[in-house]
C-alpha cells in the first residue's frame, strides 16, 4: 500500500514537472504548446535535440533549473516504477518460494485454518511455545495483519479445499485447528482435513451450540466455543472471583511464572514403573503433580496418591515453572 501510494506521487510530480516546463518555454520562447512541450520532454531526458526557438538569457536559467529538478524527479520515479511493477512480483515471488520449501521440510506441524480473532490467539499462544505450524487465511487483509506481528508461515488459501490443504503438508501435520468464520466452512475443513490424514489430531471452533456434535462426526476429536468459553469465565468472576485470579497467576502472569503443563513418560524412562513416593519429582523440580491421564484412555486421576504407579505412555499434568518444567521432561524421557 504505501509502495503504491509514492509510485502514484511520483507520477503526480512528473506530471506537474511537464505542465510547469510547458508553460515556462510557452511564455518564455513564445513557441506553440506542441513546441514547449517537446522542448520540455527533451530538457528532461537531456537527449540534446536542437532547440525549437533561439534561447534567451531567462530561457536558459528556466532549463538549468528543469534540468535539475528533472534529473532528481526521473530518477527517483524510474527506481519507484521498477519496484512497484518488478519488485513486489519478485518479493512476492521469492516469499512463495522460501515459503515452499520450508513447507516440504516440516512435520509433525499444527495447521491453523483461520486468522481472525480467535486465530490469532491460537498464533499467539504456538508461538509462545515454540511449535512448528503454518497458518492458511483466505482473506489478504487478515493474513497481512499476521505477517506484520509474525515471522510464521502463513499464506492465502481457502482452508476447506484438499489442494489447499495438502499444500500446508497435511500429510505429515500431527494436528490441525479449525477457527475460520463460520460452522459451515469449519465443518468442510475437518471434513477434509479427516480423509487427507486419518490420524490428524483436530480441534475445532464451535461457533453455534448445535455444532459441537457435528464437528465431531466430521471428524473433530475436540470442539472449542469460544463464545461459551467467555460466557462461563465472566459467570465465574463474578461467582469466585479469587479462583479466576489463581488461575489467571498459573495461566498468565504475576510475580510468580507458573505455568500448567504436561509431560509423557517414555519406555526408557528412569520413572518408569516406578511409584509416585520412589520417583520423588516434587523435590527433584519442584513441580506439583496435578492429575495423571492413563495411555490409551479418556482417564485422568487427580490428585494421585503417593503409592501410585507410574507406567510408559502416562502423561503427567504439572504445574510449575518452566525451568522445572525441563527437568522433568529429562527424567521422563531417560
Amino acid at each position: 500500500m504505501q509502495q503504491r501510494k509514492r509510485t502514484f506521487h511520483v507520477l503526480y510530480l512528473l506530471v506537474t514537472i511537464i505542465i510547469v516546463g510547458t508553460v515556462g518555454y510557452y511564455l518564455l520562447l513564445d513557441v506553440s504548446i506542441i513546441d514547449a512541450v517537446y522542448m520540455t520532454i527533451i530538457t528532461m531526458s537531456t537527449v540534446g535535440y536542437q532547440e525549437v526557438a533561439p534561447m534567451t538569457s531567462y530561457a536558459k536559467l528556466f532549463t538549468v533549473v528543469l534540468i535539475f529538478f528533472s534529473l532528481g524527479t526521473l530518477g527517483y520515479s524510474g527506481s519507484q516504477l521498477i519496484g512497484y511493477f518488478f519488485g513486489g512480483k519478485l518479493r512476492e515471488a521469492w516469499r512463495e518460494q522460501k515459503m515452499k520449501d520450508q513447507l516440504s521440510e516440516m512435520k509433525d506441524h499444527i495447521i491453523v485454518c483461520g486468522a481472525g480473532e480467535t486465530g490469532q490467539h491460537i498464533i499467539q499462544s504456538l508461538e509462545k511455545e515454540n511449535a512448528k505450524f503454518v497458518v492458511i487465511e483466505f482473506e489478504q487483509e487478515k493474513l497481512e495483519a499476521v505477517r506484520e506481528y509474525s515471522s510464521v508461515i502463513a499464506f492465502q488459501g481457502d482452508a476447506t479445499s484438499d489442494e489447499i490443504l495438502e499444500k500446508a503438508g497435511i500429510s505429515r501435520a500431527k494436528a490441525l485447528v479449525a477457527s475460520l468464520n463460520n460452522d459451515a466452512n469449519n465443518l468442510y475443513a475437518v471434513l477434509s482435513a479427516r480423509q487427507l490424514n486419518p490420524d490428524l489430531h483436530i480441534v475445532a471452533r464451535a461457533i453455534t451450540h448445535d455444532s459441537h456434535e457435528k464437528l465431531i462426526r466430521a471428524g473433530a476429536d475436540k470442539t472449542v466455543s469460544p463464545n461459551e468459553i467467555g460466557g462461563h469465565r465472566m459467570a465465574s468472576m463474578i461467582l469466585k472471583p479469587n479462583v479466576i485470579a489463581f488461575l489467571d497467576t498459573i495461566t498468565h502472569s504475576g510475580k510468580i511464572d507458573l505455568n500448567l503443563n504436561e509431560v509423557v513418560i517414555k519406555h526408557n524412562s528412569r520413572l518408569s514403573h516406578k511409584t509416585l513416593m520412589d520417583a520423588n519429582i516434587p523435590e527433584q523440580t519442584d513441580l506439583i503433580i496435578i492429575a495423571i491421564k492413563e495411555a490409551g484412555s479418556e482417564e485422568i486421576v487427580f490428585n494421585p496418591t503417593k503409592d501410585y504407579l507410574l507406567t510408559p505412555g502416562q502423561t503427567l499434568i504439572v504445574l510449575g515453572e518452566d525451568e522445572d518444567l525441563n527437568r522433568l521432561k529429562v527424567l521422563a524421557e531417560s
